[in-house]
């Protein structure tokens, strides 16, 4: 039987650095099929090129079929592709109803059929044990219905594929259990479904096969009872184990840690975070590992007061209080290199002096006129010290390379004279050379007394750096390694498994 969708050798650049390579996915009729890989290894762009949002370079796509090039999203919804989207796309101000039934309402005598589109609103959220008053606009309702009314919507379409783009990450644990039931039916029925997802419990539970991509190729596909939890880890990540057993630490485990600076104990924020614990020296470079979704970037927001965690508690030696915005976490001595540098980071049109003085420029102000000559000399003096390549302060950042603007965003935390600096994924999107001068910077820096906590999907930069690693899965620490268990033999099997007996550690 000839499969449902079958692309094959798709290729796709975007300003002449390729997103796809040859990339493969093939889904056969009434499968649940997993489509994983980490940042960047092409899942999105797949899928865009799919469903008409994107225009493939070359390569050819069957589905149903015959060969297909869908123009826009509408008709690949037309064909019988749904998807259901992790960013809920619907219309807040709407009825479920008109959200449910958008693009493909009911008439009666040339007049909209509120009646039978109501009734078909009701049917389709009973499918999830949701009884809502489907009049009520969508707002009206939390993030975890909204979702639901999402895949409600895409259900509706009676596809004949149906893309589910990280759908739980709103659900609770009894949602994520019903939508799995919705899955079942869906495949009982011959529909089939893309599922992406990067929490494992989930694969497993739910897919027949799964497709990992990586730097944009596909490089392996299997049946998910033939691939076990840390083949996949390994697989996704680009890591052979003969060549993690090969491989010792080459971080520097004799280093002596200083107090602690920082500890958090059973921190959980929403959905992502449930239950995480770990703790940061002085001199010391603390790594937080796991896969995409585990809740590391999200933990140490709240660390820094960007978000309002739920439960847990957070201590920062030297804080006077709770923190409670980043203006209580910059006060007390916490500096935040954020995961999007671009969007989170540089403010692209102003100077590199400007930039680098964000976050000082109070200390530098009396009664609102800035010190310019002091300004000027700390700007000259990081420059110098930590080999930024530009044609001078004033020279707009945005014309800086990505390696040398993350080395601004570091000056701008160092001239603060900060306990501890939170990095997160520091050497993303930067070449091979900076990437090197980055992470020697930081062993520097914690060699001075600084306190480091690191985030990166690097993990051999991760293993490399840090003297300890505590392993995120699922909003939740199952790791603490530290000395001859810092490895990535190690990290691997716990994002994979989990340690039970090393999480009771760590929260001893």
């Amino acid at each position: 039987m000839a499969p449902l969708l079958s692309m094959h050798g798709i290729n796709k650049r975007f300003a002449g650095i390729p997103a796809l390579r040859a990339a493969e996915l093939t889904v056969e009729k009434g499968e649940v099929h997993a489509l994983i890989g980490q940042n960047g290894a092409g899942k999105s762009t797949l899928i865009k090129i799919l469903t008409g949002y994107y225009a493939k370079d070359s390569g050819e796509i069957v589905f149903d079929g015959r060969p297909v090039a869908f123009t826009s999203p509408q008709e690949a919804q037309a064909a019988g592709i749904s998807t259901i989207y992790q960013e809920i796309n619907l219309v807040p101000y709407r009825s479920v109803t008109e959200n449910i039934c958008l693009g493909r309402e009911k008439r009666r005598f040339g007049l909209l059929d509120w009646r039978s589109m109501h009734a078909e609103a009701r049917a389709l959220l009973a499918r999830f044990d949701i009884d809502i008053d489907v009049h009520r606009p969508l707002m009206a309702y939390p993030t975890a219905v909204q979702q639901m009314v999402a895949i409600a919507r895409a259900i509706g379409f009676d596809a004949k594929l149906v893309i589910m783009d990280e759908p739980t990450s709103s659900l609770d644990e009894r949602e994520v259990d019903v939508l799995f039931g919705v899955i079942r039916q869906l495949k009982s029925a011959g529909v089939s479904v893309i599922f992406v997802s990067h929490k494992l419990d989930e694969l497993y539970a739910v897919c027949d096969r799964v497709t990992i991509m990586r730097d944009g190729r596909t490089v392996q596909v299997a049946a998910m009872a033939e691939l076990s939890r840390l083949d996949l880890v390994t697989t996704m990540l680009g890591r052979e184990l003969t060549q993690v057993l090969q491989e010792g630490h080459k971080a520097d485990d004799d280093a002596e840690a200083g107090e602690p600076v920082l500890k958090v104990r059973n921190l959980a924020v929403g959905r992502k975070v449930r239950d995480v614990s770990f703790e940061v020296h002085a001199g010391e470079i603390v790594g937080l590992a796991g896969l995409l979704g585990a809740g590391r970037t999200e933990s140490v927001r709240a660390v820094f007061g960007a978000d309002r965690p739920d439960a847990g508690t957070i201590r920062l030696s030297g804080a006077a209080g709770a923190i409670s915005q980043p203006a209580d976490a910059i006060r007390a001595g916490m500096g935040f290199c954020s995961e999007d540098r671009k969007l989170e980071g540089i403010i692209p049109d102003m100077s590199v002096r400007e930039n680098m003085m964000l976050a000082l420029m109070p200390q530098l102000a009396k009664r609102g006129i800035v010190d310019e000559t002091r300004s000027r000399e700390i700007v000259d003096q990081f420059i110098r010290r930590l080999g930024i390549r530009c044609s001078g302060p004033e020279q707009r950042i945005r014309e800086l390379s990505g390696g040398n603007q993350q080395k601004v965003l570091l000056a701008r935390w160092l001239c603060m004279n900060p306990r501890l600096l939170i990095l997160d994924e520091p050497t993303r999107g930067i070449d091979v050379g900076a990437k090197a001068e980055i992470l020697n910077l930081v062993r520097e820096l914690a060699g001075q007394g600084l306190g480091v906590l690191m985030i990166s999907s690097e993990l051999e930069e991760v293993v490399e750096a840090a003297s300890r690693i505590f392993v995120l899965r699922d909003g939740r620490t199952v790791a603490e390694l530290e000395g001859d268990a810092v490895n990535e033999q190690t990290v691997m099997a716990a994002m994979a498994h989990g340690h039970e007996e090393t999480r009771e550690a760590v929260h001893g």
